[in-house]
């Protein structure tokens, strides 16, 4: 008789931790522009926020209450609800656009990102077909075709919104799950090259994403215009220095630094808790995907292991990725920094997650000693 054990309480506590310090860190990098934009309700995104993480925490308690191969019997269906939420968002009335993009939908008060809820089921569905194909993952026409087909409808969904970010963060977990489930490398190196012209395309077609290449190649060519966010980031991060100036001290988050709050929070934490506080938020990101990842690597089962290292990477891509955008080492994305930034979709994903990671890291430590 297996033994019952308890969650991992160190994925869990790092979950509470970044989540509550993001919190703080809305507040603090959205309070004046609140005050301004909302008749002087300086509270306006931290008490909505908070919200956000009473239900993300909520959502996580049932999930990692509930048995994760229940879900299994929801990939599919769960898939074709992902799918859609995509197409919803062309509907009038629903689709809600802003930035020249119309990736949210309006459902009354509640906003939803239809693109965070999609990665989480492309995830599911990928777990679920992996663990049942099984060998069969090395034959190209079983194990790989079927994958490429639903991964091309999906990723037309998003770039239609028009979504690149979201778009290239699905490819490429979709890609890394198929690489640490067996695939061969060939079919994976194929697709790369294939992708290639149409990723060109993307970016050339639209101008504003070949806006973004140029600028990240050279900021200082559009100083006031394209160049501006990313300039204002490395000011944040060097007028921080080794301490930062103090919680609530940035200068940067007053009008000159956009999306302070959501994408570029991370530069306010480099401005107010200097490298110090950038080096302890990265090291707390990478303790938790190296604790997810463990749980992969312990799963009781082969949907489990998949379904962990899925989630576990798609966390740690998050944060890889907003942290490099912000430090200019990649274009901008208009990604969230997970756990941290402001916004209810991303964060309710997040920490259901989190839920589903610590139901696999019990059923995992049960088996230890059976």
């Amino acid at each position: 008789m297996s033994e019952k054990r308890e969650f991992d309480s160190t994925l869990l506590l790092l979950a509470v931790a970044l989540t509550c310090f993001g919190i703080v860190m809305v507040y603090s990098a959205s309070s004046v522009m609140a005050v301004k934009r909302y008749h002087g309700d300086g509270l306006y995104f931290l008490k909505r926020q908070t919200i956000y993480a009473i239900a993300g925490f909520l959502v996580m308690t049932v999930a990692m209450r509930v048995d994760y191969h229940h879900l299994r019997r929801l990939a599919l269906p769960f898939l074709f609800f992902c799918a859609l939420l995509l197409l919803a968002v062309f509907i009038p009335g629903l689709g809600s656009r802003a930035g020249g993009a119309t990736r949210w939908l309006r459902l009354g008060p509640v906003t939803i990102q239809p693109g965070e809820v999609a990665k989480l089921g492309l995830i599911l569905y990928m777990a679920h077909s992996l663990a049942k194909k099984k060998d069969k993952i090395r034959d190209f026409k079983l194990g790989f075709v079927p994958y490429m087909v639903v991964l091309a409808m999906l990723l037309l969904l998003l770039l239609l919104q028009p979504d690149l970010g979201s778009a290239l963060t699905l490819g490429v977990v979709a890609m890394t799950m198929l690489l640490a489930a067996g695939t061969r490398l060939s079919y994976l190196f194929g697709v790369a090259i294939l992708a290639l012209p149409f990723i060109g395309w993307a970016i050339v077609h639209k101008a504003y994403r070949l806006k973004r290449v140029m600028v990240y190649l050279d900021p200082w060519q559009d100083p006031t215009g394209d160049g501006f966010q990313i300039i204002q980031s490395w000011i944040a991060f060097g007028t921080g220095g080794l301490v930062g100036n103090g919680l609530g001290e940035s200068k940067q988050k007053l009008f000159y630094l956009p999306e302070a709050h959501t994408d570029f929070i991370f530069s306010v934490i480099g401005e107010e808790l200097g490298y110090v506080g950038v080096f302890v938020t990265a090291a707390m990101f990478l303790v938790l995907v190296l604790r997810g990842l463990r749980t992969a690597l312990n799963a009781p089962d082969d949907f489990g292991r998949h379904l962990a290292f899925g989630l576990s990477f798609l966390l740690g891509l998050g944060a890889f990725v907003n942290i490099a955008v912000v430090m200019g080492l990649v274009p901008t994305k208009g990604l969230t920094l997970p756990f941290i930034s402001y916004g209810g979709s991303s964060l309710l994903c997040t920490l259901l997650a989190v839920g589903i990671l610590l139901n696999i890291s019990r059923q995992s430590r049960s088996q230890e000693g059976a």
